[in-house]
């Protein structure tokens, strides 16, 4: 049984933000990435927890986007944040979810922008607290005023 669509993007933009994250920490190069995500971890059982059916192209395209347009992403994420904060003291979690969240708004315009934002507010969830999660929302925000 497949999820339906919208929990299969849900849980793609939960995997893509696990997989830039390890990409950011380790490096992984990308082909191995998305790889290593298809075969053990999208739809897979690890340590009795199922990771939902994911909509495979749709996590692709996402960690791909962001991976190729970082230095675009990073420069339009890092103009919304407050004077004196950087990218770099962001938790990188936190700078995965606003990547992701900001390609999704830049490059998928089939995607409604309160559907990408409030998703990527729910990925931050699975994460942080409601303070994280509000400025999620905050920065993506900006973003879309910016590119839509």
């Amino acid at each position: 049984m497949t999820a339906p669509r919208s929990q299969a993007r849900s849980a793609a933009r939960l995997a893509a933000v696990q997989a830039l994250y390890q990409h950011e920490m380790e490096g992984t190069a990308q082909a191995k990435l998305l790889d290593e995500f298809h075969q053990h971890r999208l739809g897979a059982e690890i340590e009795d927890e199922l990771y939902a059916d994911a909509e495979v192209e749709f996590f692709d395209d996402v960690v791909k986007g962001v991976l190729a347009r970082t230095d675009e992403i990073d420069e339009l994420l890092q103009a919304r944040l407050t004077e004196g904060w950087t990218l770099k003291r962001l938790d990188k979690t936190m700078l995965q979810v606003l990547r992701a969240g900001a390609y999704e708004l830049m490059a998928r315009p089939d995607v409604p922008i309160a559907s990408a934002i409030s998703e990527y507010v729910d990925v931050a969830k699975a994460f942080f607290d409601d303070r994280e999660a509000k400025f999620v929302n905050g920065v993506l925000d900006a973003v879309a005023k910016e590119v839509r």
